[in-house]
């Protein structure tokens, strides 16, 4: 049976993501096949940092992340597939996410998962839910 958690648990434990990342976490953006969690980076398309902490108080056990500026200096030519994001020191993973165009359900929303070298690079929307919301 699958644990389930009452909605102050699953705020509390959200909350918890956003202390453990601290403020100025990163965003990664990565192509290629998603790793195991926390597992080895594929090719790094763009890096945003939070200018703060990554989302405001849970609700609801969802949490909805601070959304960073944009990278107006993408890193590489991809699709976007997944994300990671660390604490500032950019190697203590704090959870992978899944990626998508705006609407398409991932966990992170970019205007466009088709990243160009040089290019800008702008998340529409990002959560986290935890547990059984």
């Amino acid at each position: 049976m699958a644990l389930g958690f009452p909605t102050l648990t699953r705020n509390a434990l959200a909350d918890a993501l956003t202390t453990y990342a601290g403020s100025g976490a990163l965003l990664k953006i990565f192509s290629g096949s998603r790793p195991a969690t926390g597992g080895a980076e594929t090719t790094k398309l763009a890096q945003l940092t939070f200018s703060g902490a990554i989302a405001a108080a849970a609700s609801g056990g969802v949490l909805t992340l601070n959304i960073p500026a944009s990278d107006t200096s993408a890193d590489a030519t991809g699709t976007a597939s997944w994300a990671r994001i660390t604490k500032s020191d950019g190697t203590t993973v704090v959870t992978d996410m899944t990626v998508s165009a705006t609407g398409g359900g991932g966990d992170l929303q970019l205007d466009s998962t088709s990243i160009t070298l040089g290019g800008t690079v702008a998340i529409t929307s990002g959560s986290i839910t935890v547990g059984n919301a």
